[in-house]
């Protein structure tokens, strides 16, 4: 598990913009009016080869007068419940507030390790102001500059000193398949688990919610073992307004990267929402295979303006990003259709962890390019040379050319559909890297040497009598 980073404080502090020098990229909204961030952003990021989880949050309101900096805290506390370690950012600026002070008060009750960071000291010369933050009562203050990137270094190593000991990965069943079940509130995924497993392992209510944590079962099918995992309902950010159930997405989230196949449940009666191809999207960008099954089939036969023809009408406007996901249709309640769902994991599993010989992959890139040549790059041919398969899980191919930029987003569309066509690959995403081909004596990217462009063996005519004269002889 990721370690999980918190970083609060009042609103308008710099929360948004730290948040953004730490993971890289300018990701979360940054303003200077207060209450811009409201919910809760959640980022990998990584620390001197640590990964971790970084939460960027609303103002923290000890006191909110409005709904919005109610809700705002609820955030903050959820994510504050959440942290391994919590950032309590403030202002240089601005001083210590009474705001700050019962921010502190606060956090200091929940009894995780805190790093205050005081914000806005941009030069050496603000850290003597920095100081007076000691009165807050933390055994540890940074100053730094979010903006600037001044203190950045020395904060993150304040931090991670407070991760949880990176724990010996677990053996991996080498035959072990992991599935989890994603899905909004309330569209029957305890009730399928139910069904495959063939018991009520999982408790089933109408009521959205119920189930809260992931729950792991193990179940084995035809001599393939099985872990079946049982995620929270994901609502859309707007929706979530519960402590609780903003813990519950980021343990969704975090499912995901375990899993090896993401089987995506969608209300067939209520249709594809904007929240399900955002899930779908959320699992296509963590690399996992993925199944979408639509469920409450049996209420779907009963309507009269809804039919296959109608949901696959959706699937095209509304999922066109997850096109290669096998879809079925099934009824967890009743039973139907679901005896497929196995059966089509294994399928999508084996597409997971497909990989193809070099040999294969190099005749199926000169078809490729017979048939369509990548467009010229600033007037300048496009050169594909050859293609190999680096890793699988997701299966990710690299194509040697020579220029990396000189294949655009077309033409990579046009490699991927054509590997599903020859290759199958059902259920899985692809990643093709493009890297440009070093010529014969061009040094590596790391820097170092390049070997030499000199052959092993190189003929050279003599002149005899030259050769004759050197020896002394007449």
């Amino acid at each position: 598990m990721l370690p999980v980073v918190a970083i609060v404080g009042r609103p308008n502090v710099g929360k948004s913009t730290l948040f953004n020098r730490l993971i890289g990229t300018r990701k979360a909204l940054v303003h200077d009016r207060p209450g811009v961030t409201r919910d809760r952003n959640y980022e990998p990021a990584a620390w001197q080869d640590r990964s971790y989880l970084l939460i960027d949050t609303g103002g923290f309101e000890p006191e909110p007068d409005d709904n919005l900096f109610a809700s705002m805290r609820r955030q903050s506390e959820a994510a504050v419940s959440e942290a391994d370690v919590v950032v309590l950012l403030v202002d240089r600026q601005a001083g210590i507030t009474p705001a700050d002070q019962q921010t502190a008060d606060l956090i200091r009750a929940a009894g995780k390790p805190v790093v205050l960071a005081v914000n806005k000291c941009d030069v050496s010369n603000h850290d003597d102001e920095a100081n007076e933050f000691w009165e807050l009562g933390f055994h540890e203050l940074v100053p730094v500059s979010a903006e600037h990137g001044r203190g950045i270094f020395e904060l993150m190593d304040a931090v991670s000193s407070h991760f949880p000991a990176e724990a010996a990965p677990e053996p991996e069943d080498e035959h072990e398949i992991r599935v989890s079940v994603l899905g909004r509130p309330n569209v029957g995924k305890s009730t399928l688990l139910n069904r495959l497993l063939g018991e009520d392992r999982h408790v089933v209510n109408d009521a959205p919610g119920t189930t809260v944590d992931a729950t792991d079962t193990v179940m084995e099918f035809e001599g393939q073992r099985f872990r079946l995992i049982d995620t929270a309902g994901i609502r859309r950010r707007g929706r979530i307004n519960d402590k609780l159930e903003t813990l519950m997405v980021g343990a969704s989230i975090r499912t995901i990267e375990r899993s090896h196949v993401v089987m995506l449940v969608i209300d067939g009666a209520e249709g594809v929402t904007e929240q399900d191809a955002h899930l779908a999207a959320l699992v296509e960008e963590r690399g996992r295979a993925l199944i979408v099954l639509v469920n409450k089939w049996d209420r779907v036969r009963d309507m009269e303006d809804r039919d296959v023809h109608t949901v696959e009408d959706e699937f095209s406007r509304k999922l066109p990003h997850v096109a290669h996901a096998p879809v079925l249709y099934i009824s967890a309640l009743t039973g139907k259709g679901t005896t497929k769902v196995i059966d089509a994991a294994k399928a999508v599993f084996a597409a997971f962890n497909l990989r193809i010989s070099t040999a294969k992959l190099n005749e199926f890139l000169r078809d490729a390019l017979a048939a369509y040549s990548p467009p010229q790059r600033y007037h300048t041919p496009v050169r594909l040379n050859y293609m190999t398969q680096v890793r699988v899980r997701p299966p990710t191919f690299t194509v040697f050319c020579n220029s990396a930029d000189g294949v655009g987003d077309g033409y990579d569309r046009y490699l991927v559909n054509r590997l599903r066509d020859q290759f199958g690959f059902k259920g899985s995403p692809l990643r093709i890297q493009y890297r440009r081909k070093r010529r014969p004596g061009e040094a590596k990217e790391d820097g170092s040497a390049p070997v030499p462009n000199v052959p092993l063996f190189q003929v050279v005519e003599i002149d005899d009598e030259e050769y004759g004269a050197e020896l002394g002889e007449e």
